[in-house]
């Protein structure tokens, strides 16, 4: 789930806040002044937002915001406090502050501006993935993960940059090995050259394609070339790459396979002097079904971008259908993960996505009885129409619309005593007449509940054993 960091000196307001947090589906961390929430935000990296008190005797909001700045710790800040004077708000703003509130603050204020903050992050990130993507500079940061399965890839990834050794990345198709060899490019000394990407299961005339002149060797010189599926270039392609790669100088080559290069090697399907000249810094990417950790936040970055492309007002993705995300395999790793999202966002209409909104899912974990009834609940037209017909969509929303109890056919509200001899008569329904549990259920004496039924004419209701 979001884990969000609460910072309060208050031990009371600490409490409260939490709790809000918590009702609102949110992972609530606590810190009770600002130190300790810097060694949080230090060991823990990974907060979709800050809930910081300004007054600390430790050490006050301003300068945990300054240190977070200056140690690029990029959680959204929104900033509680007693003092509500203009210059507070200025120089809480100033010092990165999201958002400013003055205690005592209404819950609903709150959640709604975590929300908003947490879903501009996510929009942010992802326009800064795009930005660093088209700039080769992607680092780190643009690698979203929460899982302690990828903290040896992450610390591999730092090394690998640092040097200018082939790589090798092993790991099954989707998993992200092209996005981690331009993160390796963009954290090295060749960011500023070209990265240019070959497919080698694809490509048509490989050997043409990588050594004529201006083959991609040669497009490439100076930064890196990155060789797709390494395991399926022909054998007499194989040689060449081989002797090129003992001169190693003008072009630093990172090459990704969804098979085990060994395993090929051994089998005779690649020869043992390549294996050998791009075994020298391996580099094994987890499958997504032993990272779930990542699911919530690669989820809620994909669905911040993909809405955002598809011009959908979609906040997230609902805590049920998040469970059912998790409780997948995931054969098809990231990049099905990437493709039922955006079909989800596509077809969906609501705000969250939820359950039915992943009907290939639900069919996989429950059966396709269980998800035939989730799209039995979606608004169809009462009987086939033409293609032709221009009733299709009045008829639709016409039965989708559905008048609220509240109010009357003018759209006024209903009066009171109308709506109350409705849930009596409901009540009596539902509880076969039964005067004690009916006056339990209604909050009122049996009494009062007499006196009403009298009122509404009801007493033929009640039930001989009332």
């Amino acid at each position: 789930m979001t884990r969000v960091l609460i910072v309060d000196d208050d031990p009371v307001q600490l409490r409260l806040t939490a709790e809000v947090a918590r009702r609102a589906d949110f992972v609530p961390v606590t810190a009770s002044g600002g130190e300790e929430a810097l060694r949080l935000l230090r060991a823990e990296p990974g907060f979709a937002a800050v809930i910081l008190d300004l007054v600390m005797p430790d050490r006050d909001g301003l300068a945990v915001m300054e240190a977070m700045t200056r140690e690029r710790i990029g959680a959204p800040v929104i900033v509680q406090t007693a003092h509500s004077s203009l210059d507070t708000v200025v120089s809480a703003m100033r010092h990165g502050a999201a958002d400013f509130f003055v205690k005592p603050v209404a819950p609903e204020r709150l959640i709604v501006s975590l929300r908003n903050l947490i879903r501009l992050g996510e929009l942010e990130t992802e326009v800064r993935t795009e930005r660093h993507r088209r700039a080769g500079t992607l680092g780190l940061s643009d690698i979203v993960t929460r899982s302690p399965a990828m903290h040896r890839v992450l610390g591999l990834t730092q090394k690998a940059a640092k040097s200018t050794l082939p790589v090798l990345l092993e790991g099954e198709a989707g998993t992200g090995k092209e996005l981690l060899a331009r993160v390796i490019h963009g954290m090295g000394d060749r960011a500023s050259r070209p990265f240019v990407a070959v497919n080698c299961a694809t490509t048509a005339a490989l050997e043409a394609a990588l050594f004529s002149p201006g083959g991609k060797f040669t497009e490439a010189t100076g930064g890196t070339l990155f060789l797709e599926e390494i395991g399926e270039i022909p054998l007499a392609t194989q040689s060449r790459l081989a002797a090129e790669l003992t001169d190693r100088s003008h072009v630093r080559v990172i090459a990704s396979t969804s098979r085990r290069l060994l395993g090929l090697a051994q089998s005779g399907e690649v020869r043992e002097d390549l294996y050998y000249r791009l075994n020298v810094f391996p580099m094994y990417l987890p499958p997504l079904r032993e990272r779930l950790e990542d699911i919530e936040p690669l989820s809620a970055a994909l669905v911040a971008r993909f809405a955002a492309e598809a011009r959908k007002r979609i906040a997230g993705i609902s805590a049920p259908a998040l469970d059912l995300l998790r409780a997948y395999n995931w054969p098809g790793n990231i990049r099905q993960l990437e493709s039922i999202l955006y079909r989800a966002i596509i077809l969906s209409d609501g705000g969250y996505l939820e359950i039915a909104d992943f009907p290939q899912l639900v069919a996989d974990a429950r059966g396709r009885d269980a998800s035939l009834k989730l799209t039995e609940t979606l608004p169809l037209p009462s009987a086939p129409v033409h293609i032709d017909s221009p009733t299709l969509r009045k008829e639709v929303e016409a039965r989708e619309a559905v008048q609220d109890r509240f109010l009357d056919a003018s759209g006024d509200i209903r009066p009171l005593d109308q709506l109350e001899r409705e849930l009596i008569e409901f009540a009596l329904k539902r509880y076969g007449g039964r005067m004690s549990r009916i006056a339990r259920a209604l909050g009122i004496g049996r009494s009062t509940l007499y006196r009403k039924l009298r009122d509404y004419g009801l007493e033929s209701d009640i039930s001989d054993a009332a």
